[in-house]
């Protein structure tokens, strides 16, 4: 995955969404389990990259699990709002809202910006691939 940009979404300026700091909002837990209601959240647009490893095939209207959800693993994060619309219309750009309880996740998510973030195919440790994060 590569190109990850910040994304404000209109729903940022509307009632139920307060800024703390730019880029990163609060708002209502929107699955109503979190303890104490409220999540933080951050929104980002990205591309995946059909050519690198997990990633074949990959759409906005199809986003890989590979390397996703390592990505949501390693910032301890949460999709809030996965932007159907958006997604559906858009032939390259991925948008997603990620949220967590935690404002640091949420701080060191948005260090992904200008970064790509991708699976590399390896035979050690008994691992498939590696996550390698760089420099666009």
């Amino acid at each position: 995955m590569t190109h990850f940009r910040d994304y404000t979404p209109e729903k940022y300026a509307g009632p139920g969404f307060e800024r703390i700091e730019e880029g990163i909002y609060r708002t209502k837990d929107p699955y109503g389990i979190v303890k104490g209601g409220m999540v933080y959240v951050t929104s980002l647009s990205f591309q995946m990259e059909p050519d690198c490893y997990g990633e074949e095939g990959g759409s906005p209207r199809d986003i890989t699990q590979c390397p996703f959800e390592d990505l949501l693993d390693e910032y301890m994060l949460f999709i809030t709002d996965f932007y159907e619309d958006l997604n559906r219309e858009s032939k390259v750009t991925c948008y997603q809202e990620f949220g967590s309880t935690d404002i640091e996740d949420i701080r060191r998510l948005r260090g992904i910006i200008g970064k790509r973030f991708y699976a590399l195919p390896c035979q050690e440790d008994g691992k498939e691939y590696n996550i390698v994060i760089e420099e666009e």
